[in-house]
């Protein structure tokens, strides 16, 4: 299927600018011999040349194209975040799945403006997929050609499908917490990353429960998500701007429902 596909948002084409950047600089190294460095000294953080190299590459770009932009990277940190426009980047988000050569990592892209995200693509070079919005509409570009994102209605935990990137991640009761909504769904599923929000967006998922996660983690997906109809708040309800406890659901319904059971925690 293949549709045109155009945002009202004027920075929408410097996503794909952005996207070529990261992955001729990411690419090179995927399933090649590199060194895995770690972030913590305690626990394992992991972070390769290729997550540094794509990061430097955006920024270059950014900085080049729009110098009035701020920046705020994993990787390299935080630049004129006072500015209208903050490009929020990872340039490889699940780079334990990229360590490992597995094809479910992205690369995000996001846009806050006056501090909301705004704008926002996750994009997996290996397979070739590109997932966008700008919180009006959504978008695919991929192997199979170039269509609208629309998350799927599901009212019902009952009926719903849920990702997790690992319950491991969750304090004691937030564990709990989770526990207690994955007995009561459908099915649920771990190990996916930012591809689980995608899935959410495109209508193959329901809904995504995280916590522990920083902007860079979910600033770009925020748009993608609300752009297919979806909602993404913290487990309180609040704005998912800086990271935090994250829940994402393709159904407003759904997240009501989710909110009452996390927000207890």
């Amino acid at each position: 299927m293949n549709e045109t596909v155009t945002s009202s948002n004027r920075f929408a084409p410097f996503l794909e600018d952005l996207a070529a950047a990261s992955t001729a600089a990411i690419m090179p190294h995927f399933r090649q011999g590199f060194d895995v460095d770690n972030k913590l000294d305690t626990g394992f953080d992991p972070v390769t040349i290729a997550d540094r190299d794509g990061e430097t590459a955006m920024r270059a770009l950014i900085n080049s194209t729009f110098p009035d932009h701020g920046i705020l990277g994993e990787e390299h940190g935080p630049e004129k975040l006072d500015a209208d426009h903050v490009w929020v980047l990872d340039p490889i988000d699940g780079t334990r799945a990229f360590i490992t050569g597995l094809p479910t990592w992205g690369t995000l892209i996001g846009l806050r403006t006056a501090g909301t995200p705004s704008l926002g693509m996750m994009v997996q070079p290996f397979i070739g997929e590109r997932f966008a919005g700008d919180c009006r509409q959504a978008w695919y570009r991929g192997p199979q050609g170039t269509r609208t994102l629309s998350a799927r209605r599901c009212s019902r935990l009952e009926d719903a499908s849920i990702f997790t990137t690992t319950p491991v991640l969750f304090s004691e009761t937030e564990r709990t917490a989770f526990d207690r909504i994955e007995a009561s769904a459908r099915l649920s599923r771990y190990g996916t990353d930012c591809y689980a929000y995608c899935m959410v967006a495109a209508g193959h998922g329901d809904a995504v429960i995280e916590s522990g996660l920083q902007a860079y983690d979910i600033v770009a997906l925020v748009p993608i998500i609300e752009g297919a109809g979806g909602v993404v708040t913290t487990w309180t309800g609040g704005s998912p701007s800086e990271g935090g406890r994250i829940l994402a659901s393709g159904d407003p319904r759904l997240h009501d429902r989710l909110l009452k059971e996390l927000s207890r925690v």
